[in-house]
């Protein structure tokens, strides 16, 4: 064992071993952004058209429940005010970032 001090009074420090290695980076799982946007535009395309084939099945007589209907109605009016709520904070977000100074 080393018993040398060093001028502060402390023993001198004594490496712990060999290093870990650096850890690789991982490769991201699951869809990027951009796919998933694209999902999701398609998905709410998907129940504005199915809202509207009710409207019209209900217009024509082909069916009388309403309740389904407007079910599907409303589906597609929470789906499409959620997308119209993301468009805002992307644009939002350009925006700041336009005015980020560098």
């Amino acid at each position: 064992m080393d018993t040398r001090i060093n001028s502060l009074g402390l023993p001198p420090i004594k490496p712990l071993g060999t290093p870990a290695p650096i850890a690789q980076p991982v490769a991201p799982t699951g869809k990027d952004f951009k796919s998933y946007l694209l999902e999701s535009l398609e998905k709410v395309n998907q129940l504005q058209d199915e809202a509207n084939a009710g409207v019209e099945r209900l217009a024509t007589g082909q069916t009388d429940n309403l309740a389904e209907v407007f079910s599907a109605t409303r589906k597609a009016g929470i789906a499409f005010d959620l997308l119209m709520e993301i468009r805002n904070k992307l644009t939002d977000a350009y925006t700041e970032l336009k005015q980020m100074r560098v």
